[in-house]
Formats: structure tokens, sequence, C-alpha cells
């Protein structure tokens, strides 16, 4: 039975849900009030929020729990909390994080305590040297050079950092800052992709098969059919025809895999007017370890150098060869493309050179640069002398003068594979749950929101070596060229990055490479191009810069930051770390000790022996060289 109300509770009601309107407004609208939507009060309290600075506070009672600085890894940590989805650090609080909009880090090395005017490190046993540092506004009279104003007055503080390493060398801070290990959740579901594959493929070489994206990545001349990235430079190259089934759908789902034959490829080139080119082929039989096809060639243009310190070419062996590369890949087509069989599979050591060199797209190809890692991850690679001496317990590529041997080449690659179907896909792996920070912005629904997911990176050299995922990557040759860049990618990316190297130059800092090493080991460095020479040793190091030069790189990098600065939009954090200090007096030290070592493998004396007290002052150098300073902010 309903309850009824009468007249007088009625009217009752309306009084009290009209508190607060006119006479008139209460006649108007019956005495109720009318509600505000949902959406509306959401919508207001979103305004509110977005009147709200971002701004980064140092949170000192974590950092005092810390026996170093902070770490690159930390830096990129939160770069990839603001960003994507990494969780908060402890270390540093955002206040307001989900308003900022954009990041932009910059990687500035030769910005020094000196240079900001601040203190140096306390040396006393009770003084944190990692908290954070307060910049003065305004440099001391007796100031040396004219510092940094726009550091002074755009950011409060620089906070200490420390580059990664062991106690005698300092580890690469690029290849820190741009990889790091995978989530919780990633690591399960790779987990699971691997038992799936294991149970289907236990011993198919194609489950090493690379992707598409893999093949692109590493700049493979990759068939028309499979994407439209490569653009055949003339018209002697040849593309292996697409078979029936999709080829594509093959290589992602890696189900029910087709046996198909392996033939191990490994080229050699000569120098020609028209650069390197083919000058001889060697391939090997996957199952039959036997070699099938080894042939000379003759380059089409008049040869400049036969390159025999590498290639093993001499000017006796080419003199009386007329085989030309129609005619190789003529041969080698007829191998790919059976009759009566599936397409075979192509195997190598940077196959990519291989293929190019023959002038030949194929779409199934497995790399042991790829499949075997480098001790120091992604993106290099480890060279195949060092891959079959760490482990086949072999030495390959050791005839001094006289060069590779193909055929032996061809060799170590087949033994490799074989060792990775015997040992499993683990099997010559370093850091496997690891993977670059553009990797995890792209599986981020935060850093995807609105469809603005872009990142860039502008730096010197080859940035592709570690912006290889990122949406855009530009190759620049001047600080001035970076900031162009940067100008240019900030309105349309959601995360970009610099680096700016006149100052480091200017101060002698001869590591602006991505790798930064106080000695590193022979063998492990990325595989040169077929046929080139070896990269040259490091230029000597630089005088110390007078004072007008150094004011001069100081003026120029301040206005440079300055213009970086003005072109950001409202709510974009910036992040500047310096990375390390001057590497020199490590670096020194550090190659005293490997010719020490080299001449004590060699059986023989070095000219300058290797003391205790020489270890000491490379782990105090080393040290020295790993310092830099962090400076965060958010522009309003």
């Amino acid at each position: 039975m309903k309850r009824g109300h009468s007249p007088e509770t009625t009217k009752a009601k309306k009084i009290k849900t009209s508190v607060g309107l006119s006479a008139q407004e209460n006649e108007a609208t019956g005495g109720w009030t009318k509600v505000e939507k949902r959406k509306q009060k959401k919508a207001r309290k979103a305004d509110v929020q977005m009147d709200k600075q971002p701004r980064f506070l140092y949170n000192n009672a974590e950092i005092a729990k810390r026996s170093h600085a902070m770490g690159i890894d930390d830096i990129r940590e939160l770069v990839l909390h603001v960003t994507a989805d990494a969780p908060p650090p402890n270390w540093v609080r955002i206040d307001n994080a989900l308003q900022i909009q954009k990041v932009v880090v910059l990687l500035v090395p030769g910005i020094t305590r000196e240079v900001l005017s601040l203190p140096p490190r306390p040396t006393s046993a009770t003084s944190n040297p990692n908290f954070p540092i307060s910049i003065p506004l305004r440099q001391p009279p007796d100031a040396p050079t004219i510092g940094m104003p726009f550091i002074s007055s755009t950011f409060s503080h620089a906070c200490p950092t420390r580059a990664p390493g062991d106690a005698s060398r300092m580890h690469s801070v690029l290849s820190t800052f741009f990889n790091g290990p995978v989530s919780e959740h990633e690591r399960r579901q790779r987990m699971l992709t691997r038992i799936a594959s294991e149970s289907s493929m236990a011993n198919d070489p194609s489950r090493y098969l690379i992707t598409l994206e893999q093949m692109i990545e590493n700049d493979y001349p990759v068939p028309s059919y499979m994407a439209d990235t490569f653009q055949k430079p003339d018209d002697a190259w040849v593309e292996i025809p697409q078979e029936a089934s999709n080829i594509l759908d093959d290589l992602k789902s890696r189900r029910n895999p087709t046996a198909r034959n392996v033939y191990a490829l490994d080229c050699e080139m000569c120098l020609t007017e028209d650069g390197q080119e083919l000058a001889r082929v060697c391939m090997i039989d996957f199952a039959s370890d036997k070699v099938v096809y080894d042939q000379l060639v003759k380059p089409g243009k008049p040869i400049l150098d036969y390159l025999t310190k590498w290639s093993g070419i001499t000017e006796e062996a080419l003199a009386p060869v007329n085989t030309t590369l129609a005619q190789v890949q003529a041969d080698i087509v007829k191998f790919l493309t059976p009759s009566d069989a599936p397409m075979p599979i192509l195997m190598g050591h940077s196959l990519e050179n291989d293929l190019r060199a023959l002038k030949i797209c194929h779409p199934l190809c497995i790399d042991t640069a790829l499949v075997y890692h480098h001790p120091r991850g992604r993106p290099l690679k480890p060279g195949l002398a060092w891959l079959t001496r760490k482990w086949c317990a072999r030495e390959i590529q050791a005839r001094g003068e006289g060069g590779h041997d193909p055929e032996e080449d061809a060799r170590a690659c087949v033994e490799l594979l074989h060792r990775k179907l015997e040992f499993g896909p683990d099997y010559g792996t370093f850091r496997v749950d690891w993977e670059s920070i553009f990797e995890r912005m792209s599986r981020s629904t935060k850093f995807n929101a609105g469809g603005a997911g872009r990142a860039a990176v502008i730096d010197h050299g080859n940035p592709a070596l570690h912006g290889a995922k990122a949406a855009t990557a530009v190759a620049c040759t001047t600080d001035e060229e970076v900031l162009a860049g940067l100008q240019d990618a900030i309105p349309s990316h959601k995360f970009v990055y610099g680096r700016f190297t006149e100052l480091a130059d200017t101060l002698g800092f001869v590591f602006s490479s991505p790798i930064c090493l106080a000695n590193s080991s022979p063998g492990i460095t990325a595989r040169p191009e077929k046929g080139a020479p070896p990269p040259e040793e490091p230029a000597t190091f630089k005088a110390p810069p007078s004072a007008d030069a150094l004011n001069q790189a100081l003026s120029a990098l301040n206005g440079r930051l300055a213009a970086v600065h003005a072109a950001l939009p409202p709510r974009t954090a910036l992040v500047i770390f310096t990375g390390h200090e001057d590497p020199q007096r490590m670096v020194t030290l550090g190659r005293k000790r490997g010719a020490w070592e080299a001449a004590i493998r060699q059986g023989g004396d070095a000219a300058e022996k290797w003391t205790m007290d020489d270890m000491r002052s490379l782990e105090e150098a080393v040290e020295v060289a790993k310092r830099g300073l962090l400076f965060l902010g958010v522009k309003s």
C-alpha cells in the first residue's frame, strides 16, 4: 500500500528545495530547483583542475636513503611515468601530473657545477652529496665565465646524478636512458608467447625468422609485396616472387610451420667507382653443411681497392674472372625459387648487407646478429667473430692481412643456428626482458590518448641507433640543426628528445657517441658494413679551451636552451640532464690498462706496466666521470 502525502507536506518539501530562490523564481519553477547534470559538474571540476599548475618536488627523505645519486634509469622511469604507464618514482613528487601535455628531454653534457657556480661536492661524512642543490640566481663577482642565465632563471635546483657502469668503466648513458626492463604484465605476455612458440616449433629454424618490423628497422631490402618501404635504386635489383600463401600471415602466426631449406650466405666486396661492389659470394646448405655455391664476381666498374685486409680478395684472384652480378643473381634465384619445394630461407650475419650487395629482395631471413644479443643490449649488434668465440668456443677471421673467408663466416652462422635449435631461444641472449622506451610508450593508452602518441629523436650522428622505434628520427651535424629539429618536432610530438654537444666538444669531452666506455672489449662492437675498414681510433684529446672559447660556447648554448623553452607549449615538462662529466682521464687510464692486458695475452711486455696505484686512479677517474646534473621543470 502506497503511503500518501498531504498537501501541507508537499508544500513544505517544495519550500525546502527552493531555498535561495526569489519569490518570482519559485513561482516560475513551481517551487522546484533545477539540479545540475552530472556531466556539467564533472566539466566544472575539470576546469578547476586545469587551473592547477603541474610541478616537480624533490623528496629529500627518500633521496637520503640511497647510497648513490639518482641514476640515468631513474630519469628514464620518471619520463615513462609522466608519458606512459611506469609507476610513480619515490624520489620526486609530481603535483597534477595528469595536466602535463608533453615531455621534452635534453641531454647537454658539459654543464658542470663550475659553470653554474655551485658549491663543490661535500667531503664531510655527515653531508649527503646526493641532495638537490639550490641554484644561485646571480653569478658571484669573481665567476670566471658568463655562466648559464637560462638555467639559473628557469630551474631552482640541480639534482646530482650518476652514470651507469662498474668500478673500472662507465657504460652508455644513451643506451641506459633509451632501454629499460619490460613491465611485469609484458613479461608474462612474452613468457606465454614463448611457451606457445616452443611447443609448436621446437626444432624448426623458421621460428627464428626475423619479422617485417625487424627487417624495416634494420634497413633490409624488403620485397614490395610485404611493405612499401624499400625503393629499388636501379633496374638491376631482383625481387624473389611471392608465394601463393600469405608470407606476412605466416611470419605473424608462426603456426604450422612449413618445412623449408635453409641456406647460409656470406659476401665479400671490393671498392669501385660506384662504392662497394660484390666480389665473392658463398652459400652453404644448413642441413648438410655442404657448400652449394661459391663464386668470384667481376665488379661492373674499375676496382679502386680490393680491400684485401678485410675481404680476402686479391687482384690475382679476380684477374681471370668474367662472372657478372647478373649471372650470380640468376644462379641464386634458382636456389630461392625451387619448382618442387617451398621457398627456402636465407640466413647470415647482418644479412641486409649481403642482400644489398647481391641486389636481391628476399622475404624469409634469419640474422644471427639479431637472434643473438650484444652483451650491452639493443640496439648494438654483436660481431660474428665474437659470437663464434663466445658460444662456439672457436676462432674465426684470424687470417690477419689475408682477410675474411666467406665460407668460414657462413659456416659460423650455420653453427650458431644449430646451437640455438639445440639449447633453445634463450641461448646466447642478454637482457631478454628489456625494451626501448618507445615500445613501452606505444603500448600505453596514456601516451596514445587522443591519437597524439608520437615520439621524436633529434640527435647528432645516427639517431636510428637509439631512436629506431620513434615516429621521427632526425640526424644532425650541428647544434643549430638540433635546435631547428626540436622546434619543428615539439608541436606535433608528445615526447621529444634532443642533444646539444657543442659545449662538450669545446671542453674536450670526447664521448658524444652512444657508447661511453673506459676500455671497451674487442669483438663486441656493432659489425661494420661488409668490406668496410674498422672504425678509426678516437681523436686525441683537446687542450683546455680558452676563456673566450668557453664563454662563446656557453652563450650559444644558453641561447639555444632559451629558444627551445620559448617553443614549448604550456604544461610541457622540460627535463635536462648532463649524463657525465669529463671522461678524458678515465679514457687515458683505460687505454693504458687495455694495452697492458693485450700485451700479457700475447706473451709480451707492455711499454707501461699497470700497477695497483693505476687501478685506484682509474676507479677514482671513473667515479668523477660518472657525475652529472639533472634539472626538472614545467612551463607554465
